[in-house]
């Protein structure tokens, strides 16, 4: 049975609540000593008023959640095995996040309205802990995502084991797809290209599956490797950084992760936000992931941390591979600013979109020239030092010729 109320605590420090009403309706509500506070740590921007004030006043929500906590959980066969385990049906939000909210992507946690923040069961003995914890109970981590992620400690010997709890984890293993051959190397391989070519990409690598331990029942056993990546929401003492994506800025659940926003949108936060750097940074990535066939950067592919717990910056990136070597696609994951076809994605479209956004025009065009030069140089470099299958190899060759700004970047070497 659900809890009356749920705490919510940003750095273990209390927010706000959540609470039932009955008939699958809840409603949050912050804490006054949070709202109160000018130095309050940054829940969401989702909850930034037009003049820069608290939005205290929330409706109730039926089965879901407000969109930033419905965010917090994972999607997809995630969020149908972790349900099944705690034993409530995947559409029921309330319940789910009870389950799941010690775990929770970045610096977010959820308890019992006034169970102890000290004493939880990860600290009992090993041995005390087999008796409390019967084969039902709900594996204690929520990444959100669709793939299969599972928060995971680096062990000594190289290998990476996943804690029943998920605490203590400090990188994501993505276990292979059973629908697409190679995704693991893929990803890897174009994680390493745009780190190569100065982006802020986390550690990352590629995993064989007999060196992860405690994989959960009914995964099955795929012969391909997975690939793990860094967690920038966690520190190397452990400790918690707070993030939160697109999707949960602007107030819009994961099933509309395509359609309620675009990179207009998202470049105007990040200029308002963080500046420059943010902006510089972002126009980078999308000419990257333009070149290389990601029709997948949706609201929820892009994220601001909060290091100092106030101050946003633009996270590292993240889920950069080839997606149109499986699904054709000629559209990108979002619209631009006037067009979401990446076959018109022109230095014009990149300049426009940025003024729109309130960014010089200049930084835009300095940001995908830099970029779209690195790449030819990095891509004829690196590719054959890379675990990149020749299918891969030829879908990346194919869009530098679909998209206009690498065939800019060709005209510009070829002048004398």
């Amino acid at each position: 049975m659900a809890a009356d109320s749920l705490e919510v605590l940003l750095d273990d420090r209390p927010v706000g609540t959540i609470t039932a009403l009955g008939g699958d309706r809840s409603i949050f509500a912050f804490d006054d000593a949070y709202a109160d506070d000018p130095n309050r740590p940054t829940l969401s921007l989702s909850f930034k008023g037009e003049h820069g004030g608290l939005l205290r006043e929330h409706n109730p929500t039926q089965t879901r959640l407000l969109p930033f906590f419905s965010n917090l959980l994972p999607e997809g066969s995630l969020r149908a095995y972790l349900a099944k385990r705690a034993g409530v049906k995947p559409v029921r939000e309330y319940p789910l996040i009870e389950a799941l909210g010690p775990d929770l992507p970045g610096a977010i946690t959820i308890k019992l309205a006034g169970e102890s923040v000290t004493g939880d069961e990860d600290d009992l003995p090993d041995e005390d802990l087999a008796h409390r914890r019967s084969p039902e109970k709900p594996l204690r981590f929520s990444l959100a995502g669709v793939q299969l992620k599972f928060s995971a400690v680096q062990k000594a010997r190289g290998g990476l084991t996943i804690p029943a709890s998920g605490k203590g984890g400090d990188w994501i293993v993505k276990l292979p797809s059973v629908r697409f051959h190679g995704v693991a190397a893929n990803e890897f391989s174009m994680m390493s290209l745009a780190r190569e070519m100065g982006l802020d990409i986390p550690d990352i690598e590629l995993v064989p599956l007999d060196q992860i331990e405690g994989l959960p029942e009914g995964i099955g056993r795929i012969e391909e490797d997975a690939i793990a990546t860094r967690r920038f929401d966690r520190t190397t003492g452990g400790g918690r950084v707070h993030i939160e994506d697109f999707a949960q800025i602007f107030g819009v659940y994961p099933d509309d992760k395509y359609e309620k926003g675009s990179y207009l949108h998202i470049a105007k936060v990040l200029w308002l936000e963080t500046g420059e750097a943010g902006v510089r940074e972002f126009i980078k990535r999308l000419v990257f992931n333009a070149l290389i066939g990601n029709a997948d950067m949706h609201l929820k592919n892009w994220s601001l941390v909060y290091p100092d717990g106030r101050t946003p910056q633009l996270s590292p990136g993240y889920d950069f591979l080839s997606t149109t070597l499986y699904i054709p696609d000629e559209s990108a994951g979002l619209k631009f600013a006037r067009t979401k076809r990446v076959a018109e994605l022109t230095m014009d479209e990149l300049a426009y979109t940025a003024a729109k956004a309130g960014a010089p025009e200049a930084l835009a065009r300095d940001a995908a020239t830099e970029m779209v030069d690195r790449f030819h140089e990095v891509w004829a470099r690196e590719r054959a030092h890379l675990p990149i299958s020749r299918d891969l190899e030829a879908e990346v060759e194919r869009r530098l010729g679909v998209v206009p700004l690498a065939a800019a970047g060709r005209a510009r070497r070829s002048r004398p």
